[in-house]
């Protein structure tokens, strides 16, 4: 299977899911706005999927699948089922209390997360009456990523790529449809959210039966695998979380200024995730298992090739996405929010907590690189040691910022951790050997940094020649945008094929 073909099909899976992503949050702020109601949800939606990272995207994965890729490599299919199960069972169990805990004790997670929503008692309220219905949701799609993890590992990308489209679909036909009859309407998120989880696990059970891994979870204490998974957590458990504490922190800080700032920062996230997402989660969940597959085949070569393959692809498209997302930071918030109840306000202070992101980017995609570099080869404490540092970094900058640049300063803040993070990595996978560069680095960055600067000159012409896109109605700022995103694309990449790019530069083959 060629790597880039795969990543193809996962990125325009992606794509379609953050598209939907994209009308689901143009209807929350048509409908909602960017007050106290949207404040609420976007706290309760958080906190679920906050775990959701933490124990099925975050730790379990990078403990999981290496292991089940070694079960794969070396001890057979039946093996693996086996081990299957039993990790299953175990995951079922701690979740089914945690989700357990969380909804008893959802008015002391309000209160610990969002200590500022104390000073507004039916905002209080409200959170934690969505944060009651939306916790389930770790359950749920915990198992859904758990069964992506096994698909992944069997080179089957496109099934677990297509899911989060579910949840989109899911939250678009409760909020227009349904939200009338939930008192208020704004809880109708929260139960479409729920909704979209069921359809994430079940939609996978056809492509799990279809390789022989539809398996019932069964729990036992003693299996070996379970165990080995398990002590591997331990550290990764700590390292995701460290990155999901940095985010805990920004929202605590964000629930003392003014009403609206954790919406601001939420649809400017949205955005800035689209191509961390499409391109940084998609290249991630490829290399992983390959990766993996190749240090059990103790291919130090091939290893660090891979390596060097997802960092300029990574590169190729991460620095002009974050170039683009800056320049063009009033058109989008302007073309995809200004509407009903989202004001020319929330689109300025959207736009600034934009361009605080677009800072990070790179930095943020090139993690979800550099981190199965250390993952793949069951090395989970380099990445932790290297995560506290961060956490403490991005929290100083926090303090610094958030006094002078309100919720624009703690997006900042995340993006240059992220930046961080992502230079630390590299310095220690090249300084321990595990990644040595291949030839033509120079040459690829110089036609990289030329190809984005006749973006960056095209966008700003056209940006100047189209009218203000807050005088048009909703299809006039479409054409616009589209006509504004369309010369960057041309420009860009018309660019880089005169100095001489071409996709099968990039083909490679995934390890079997």
């Amino acid at each position: 299977m060629n790597l880039l073909k795969s990543l193809a099909a996962v990125s325009s899976m992606t794509m379609v899911s953050r598209v939907l992503g994209f009308v689901r949050d143009m209807l929350i702020a048509r409908l909602f706005g960017a007050g106290m109601g949207p404040d609420a949800f976007f706290i309760a939606q958080k906190l679920p999927n906050m775990l959701r990272r933490i124990f099925a995207e975050g730790a379990f994965s990078q403990a999981f699948v290496p292991i089940l890729a070694e079960y794969k490599n070396q001890q057979g299919e039946d093996a693996s089922r086996v081990f299957l199960a039993h990790v299953a069972g175990m995951l079922t169990l701690i979740l089914a209390v945690v989700t357990a805990i969380g909804i008893i004790a959802a008015p002391v997670v309000v209160w610990l997360s969002s200590p500022g929503f104390t000073r507004d008692p039916a905002k209080f309220a409200l959170t934690v009456d969505l944060l009651r219905v939306t916790f389930p949701y770790i359950l749920l799609i915990s198992l859904s990523s758990l069964a992506g993890a096994v698909l992944n590992t069997w080179n089957r990308f496109s099934v677990p790529a297509f899911v989060p489209t579910l949840l989109n679909v899911a939250m678009i036909v409760f909020a227009l449809w349904l939200s009338p009859y939930f008192d208020p309407p704004l809880m109708a998120l929260g139960w479409g959210m729920l909704a979209g989880g069921i359809l994430q696990l079940v939609w996978q059970f056809p492509a799990l039966k279809e390789i022989g891994m539809l398996v019932l979870p069964r729990v036992k204490w003693r299996d070996p695998g379970v165990w080995r998974v398990m002590r591997k957590m331990g550290p990764a458990l700590l390292g995701v979380s460290v990155g999901q504490i940095s985010l805990l922190i920004n929202t605590a800080f964000a629930s003392f200024l003014v009403s609206g700032s954790v919406s601001w920062m939420y649809y400017a996230d949205r955005l800035m995730e689209f191509p961390s997402g499409v391109l940084g989660v998609a290249l991630g969940t490829i290399l992983l298992p390959s990766l993996s597959k190749t240090y059990a085949s103790n291919d130090g070569a091939e290893y660090s090739r891979l390596l060097d393959w997802g960092l300029r692809l990574a590169l190729l498209l991460a620095l002009p996405s974050a170039v683009a997302l800056a320049v063009i930071a009033e058109p989008l918030t302007i073309s995809l929010f200004q509407y009903g109840a989202f004001t020319a306000h929330d689109a300025a202070m959207t736009q600034q907590a934009l361009v605080a992101y677009s800072v990070g980017l790179v930095g943020l995609i090139m993690v979800k690189i550099l981190a199965p570099g250390f993952y793949a080869r069951q090395n989970i404490k380099t990445p932790v040691k290297i995560a506290l540092i961060t956490l403490a970094l991005t929290q100083l900058m926090n303090l610094v910022f958030v006094w002078h640049l309100k919720h624009a300063g703690l997006a900042l803040a995340i993006g240059l951790g992220a930046c961080f993070n992502a230079a630390v990595l590299f310095r220690q996978l090249r300084r321990h050997g595990i990644y040595t560069p291949q030839t033509g680095w120079r040459t690829f960055f110089i036609k990289l940094v030329t190809a984005v600067l006749a973006m960056a000159a095209a966008l700003l012409v056209v940006q100047y020649l189209l009218p203000e896109f807050g005088s048009g109605h909703m299809l006039q700022r479409f054409t616009w945008l589209g006509l504004l995103v369309a010369a960057g694309l041309v420009a860009y990449f018309g660019t880089l094929g005169l100095l001489g790019f071409r996709p099968r530069d990039f083909s490679r083959r995934a390890v079997q």
